[in-house]
C-alpha cells in the first residue's frame, strides 16, 4: 500500500526517509486490507459522516455556510514513550498558565518581578479589567485547554499556540474514532491504541468538582450562542453525552445574584456553566450592551462566586499570541522547571529591536496577528507576493502591537487518502487538557487529540475553516 509513497524531505509520522515504519505493526494491518478497500472504506465513511449530521460551519463560503466534517482514514500514530513526554509537558505547562492567568488578575507578582512588561498586558485585548480581584472555585481559570503542537523536519515537537478560552474540537477526535472503530475495526486488532470515549465524563467531572462551594448536587449546562455558531454540532454533542442540558442565553436568568435555567417546572438553580460564548458576549451589563446572546448579571453572580463559568472569563490574556513569547519564562517563574515542550521561536513585533528584524526579513518569516484565530490573517513570507508583503510591512508598522512573526517551520506529514493514491499532508496535533483543581490527580490529557491535516496539497494550513480535514490519532500502548 505504502510502496509508491512519496516520502517528503520533511519529518513523515509513519515512514523514515529509507521507507522503513516507524509502527510495523499499523502499516501492516493496513497493507492487510489492501488500498482498494480502504478506498470504498473512506467513501462510506463519507456518507455515514453526512448521514449522522457531523458538521462544522465556515461562515460566507461560496457553497454554502454548514460542511460535513473531512475525516481520513489512515490514522495519526503517536508512540507510547513519547506521548509521555507530550503528556508531561503539556501537564507542567497548564499548571503554569492557570496560575499565570491567577497572578494576573490578583497580585501580579510576574509582572512587579520584570518577568513580563506591564506594557504587554495592558495593551492585551483580552486581559478583563472586570476580572481584576477575582479568584474563581478551587483556584481554576483554565478548565479545559486546547494546546497546538507541531513537529518541525528535525523531528522535535514544538508547542504552536495555546487556546484557552473556548478550545473547540473534541467532539469531532470522539467521533473520528468511533467512526474509525465500525469502519476498520480489523485494523485495531492486535494494537494497543489508547482509549478515549470517558472523555465526556472527565469533562463533566471536572465541571462539577470546580462548583461553589458545599454544594450536594451541583448543576452544569452548557451554554452555546446557538444554532448558527460553527462549533454548534460540538456543543450539542457534548451536552447529549454528558447528559447535561444545552443552552442559549434567553434560557438563563439572573435572580439575587444566582443563575437560573428555566424550565417547563419553573426556575432551576445552575451552579457551573460550560460556557462556549466569548468574553464581550456573555453578559450585557459588563461587556457588550448590544450582545443578544449573553445573559444580563452573570459576571456578578460569576464574581460573587455564585456559579461557576467554565473557563472562566479573562483566560484569554493566556492566549495572545505576544504573551505566548513569554511562556517558557512563565513555566520556569512558577514552576522553577525548564519547560519541557518548546516554543516556536518568536519575534515581537512591538519590540524595537525585534520589529526592525521582523521587517527586514519578512519574506522568511511567518507573520501572525495576536488574537486571530482559525488560520486568518497569517502571512507566510516565503509564499507571499510582493504586494502582499508590502500590505504586511505597512500593517506591522502602523499596529505593532498586533503582530508576532515566526520562522516557517516544516510541519510534519502523514500518509492520507487522495484523489490519486496515498499522498503525504501536512498535519498538526491539538491535545486537550481538563484541570479541576490544583493538585496533579485533577489534571487529566486526553490521550491524542485532534489531528487537523492539510488536505490541498503542499498546504501548511490545517484549519477546517481553511481546507483542512482530520484523523484519529492513536496513542499506542
Amino acid at each position: 500500500m505504502f510502496s509508491d509513497y512519496p516520502v517528503p524531505p520533511c519529518f513523515d509520522e509513519l515512514l523514515t526517509r529509507e521507507h522503513e515504519s516507524r509502527f510495523p505493526t499499523v502499516s501492516l494491518a493496513l497493507t492487510n486490507l489492501g488500498y482498494q478497500e480502504i478506498v470504498d472504506r473512506q467513501t462510506v465513511t463519507d456518507e455515514r459522516l453526512r448521514d449522522l449530521g457531523i458538521t462544522f460551519a465556515v461562515y460566507g463560503h461560496q457553497d454554502g455556510n454548514e460542511k460535513v466534517w473531512p475525516f481520513d482514514l489512515l490514522p495519526r500514530v503517536v508512540g507510547h514513550e513519547e506521548w509521555q513526554q507530550i503528556d508531561q509537558g503539556l501537564r507542567q505547562r497548564i499548571f503554569a498558565l492557570n496560575l499565570f492567568v491567577d497572578d494576573l488578575y490578583n497580585e501580579q507578582k510576574i509582572l512587579n518581578d520584570g518577568i513580563i512588561p506591564r506594557g504587554m498586558i495592558e495593551t492585551a485585548a483580552t486581559f478583563r479589567k472586570e476580572c481584576v480581584g477575582h479568584r474563581p472555585p478551587k483556584g481554576v481559570w483554565t478548565h479545559i485547554t486546547g494546546t497546538d503542537l507541531i513537529r518541525h523536519e528535525d523531528g522535535q515537537i514544538y508547542v504552536l499556540e495555546d487556546n484557552l478560552r473556548c478550545p473547540s474540537g473534541v467532539s469531532y477526535v470522539l467521533e473520528n474514532r468511533e467512526v474509525m472503530k465500525r469502519v476498520l475495526p480489523e485494523v485495531f486488532n492486535g494494537q494497543s491504541v489508547a482509549a478515549i470515549e470517558d472523555y465526556p465524563e472527565r469533562l463533566l467531572d471536572t465541571l462539577l468538582a470546580t462548583a461553589p462551594d458545599n454544594l450536594e448536587s451541583p448543576v452544569a449546562v452548557l451554554l452555546t450562542p446557538g444554532i448558527f455558531n460553527s462549533a454548534y454540532f460540538e456543543h450539542s454533542f457534548l451536552a447529549q453525552q454528558m447528559g447535561i442540558e444545552l443552552v442559549q442565553g434567553p434560557d438563563l436568568v439572573v435572580v439575587d445574584t444566582y443563575v437560573y435555567m428555566k424550565t417547563i417546572r419553573g426556575l432551576r438553580k445552575v451552579d457551573v456553566i460550560y460556557r462556549r460564548i466569548d468574553d464581550t458576549f456573555l453578559d450585557p451589563l459588563a461587556f457588550r450592551e448590544d450582545s443578544m446572546i449573553g445573559v444580563a448579571g452573570l459576571m456578578e453572580a460569576h464574581r460573587l462566586g455564585h456559579v461557576t463559568l467554565a473557563n472562566a472569563p479573562g483566560t484569554g490574556v493566556a492566549d495572545d499570541k505576544a504573551i505566548y513569547a513569554y511562556v517558557p519564562e512563565i513555566i520556569k517563574y512558577y514552576t522553577g522547571e525548564d519547560p519541557i515542550l518548546q516554543n516556536v521561536p518568536t519575534y515581537i513585533c512591538s519590540d524595537p529591536a525585534q520589529r526592525d528584524h521582523v521587517l527586514k526579513n519578512l519574506e522568511n518569516l511567518v507573520v501572525k496577528p495576536t488574537n486571530e484565530a482559525g488560520g486568518y490573517g497569517i502571512v507566510l513570507g516565503p509564499r507571499a507576493t510582493k504586494a502582499e508583503l508590502d500590505e504586511c510591512r505597512e500593517q506591522i508598522k502602523a499596529d505593532p502591537r498586533n503582530y508576532i512573526a515566526q520562522p516557517m517551520l516544516q510541519l510534519s506529514t502523514v500518509p492520507t487518502m487522495c484523489p490519486d493514491g496515498v499522498e503525504p499532508r501536512h498535519v498538526d496535533l491539538r491535545p486537550f487538557v481538563l484541570l479541576g483543581g490544583l493538585d496533579a490527580a485533577d489534571m487529566y490529557v486526553l490521550p491524542g487529540g485532534l489531528t487537523r491535516v492539510a488536505l490541498v496539497k503542499n498546504s501548511m494550513v490545517v484549519n477546517s475553516s481553511q481546507g483542512g480535514g482530520s484523523k484519529d490519532t492513536w496513542v499506542l500502548g
